[in-house]
């Protein structure tokens, strides 16, 4: 992988946001907008998040192998404290800003950034709440999810329970077929809409709040769904006494153990913004 740090373009000028994709996001708790990163863009930044993601890849087992969570997709988190070029793509003010238009706030942090490749034959990924994991005192929370590649319905594209993130956390389920089963049902009685594209292209991202209930299908394809995702949050939230072992984990994993109460400022939630 031939490219290099300072062949990168840094992403940080600005984009102004339609005002509908604004509404959107504040009223059903997702948005997508169109062509963030440019095709010279993308084409430039995508090999670099692919080998860094096959890099830092620990999972070795065979898809027959996993359980639904391990089917759903390869996860490979925080590759920028591990590659400088990634870093300079979650880095990227170009995305700060859209996430500190969407929310309505001044400044962002970074939680942490996540490779999500869902293989060719991978599962579906069930419905669940991101936020679930997460120890943080507010709701002004968003995860950017944007593929590498064209993608379809077929590849696995996310889709998601427009107005479902009103009510905070719902259960007490990490994504499982557990989580699938109570989420659909819980879906099906509230009558939230369902929502997602038919395509999007490399470059292209959805935005959807930490409490959006969201789910992907399976990838019947015969190429991988790569997909880079960023998770912002706003500045000044503050670490928040644990409600499941998983935030418990997360507090020592992305706010370095800093003591609850505290503000999430660590030199791993650096402000983007």
């Amino acid at each position: 992988m031939n490219t290099k740090v300072s062949d990168l373009s840094t992403l940080d000028d600005f984009m102004k946001l339609p005002a509908e994709s604004i509404l959107e996001f504040r009223e059903k708790g997702h948005t997508l907008i169109r062509n963030i990163l440019s095709k010279e863009e993308t084409a430039a930044y995508r090999p670099v998040i692919v080998d860094a993601a096959a890099r830092y890849n620990t999972e070795k087992r065979k898809l027959e192998e996993r359980d639904t969570y391990g089917k759903a997709f390869l996860q490979i988190m925080n590759l920028w404290q591990v590659d400088a070029e990634v870093k300079r793509f979650v880095f990227a003010k170009r995305m700060a800003r859209i996430a500190t238009d969407l929310m309505g706030v001044e400044n962002v942090r970074l939680y942490h950034d996540q490779a999500l490749f869902k293989e060719a034959g991978g599962g579906p990924t069930p419905w669940h709440q991101d936020q679930y994991y997460w120890p943080i005192d507010t709701n002004n929370t968003v995860t950017m999810w944007m593929p590498l590649v064209d993608i379809d319905v077929d590849m696995g594209m996310l889709t998601f329970a427009s107005n479902s993130y009103t009510n905070g956390a719902v259960f007490n389920h990490e994504i499982s077929d557990e989580s699938e089963s109570a989420f659909d049902d819980y879906v099906k009685k509230k009558g939230f809409p369902i929502s997602r594209a038919q395509t999007m292209k490399a470059g292209d991202a959805t935005w959807h709040r930490g409490f959006t209930i969201h789910n992907a299908p399976g990838n019947n394809s015969d190429k991988m769904r790569e997909v880079m995702t960023v998770i912002y949050i706003a500045d000044g939230a503050r670490i928040t006494p644990y409600k499941n072992e998983w935030q418990k984990n997360d507090h020592h994993k992305w706010l370095m153990g800093k003591p609850i109460g505290e503000l999430i400022d660590s030199e791993l939630n650096p402000k983007l913004l």
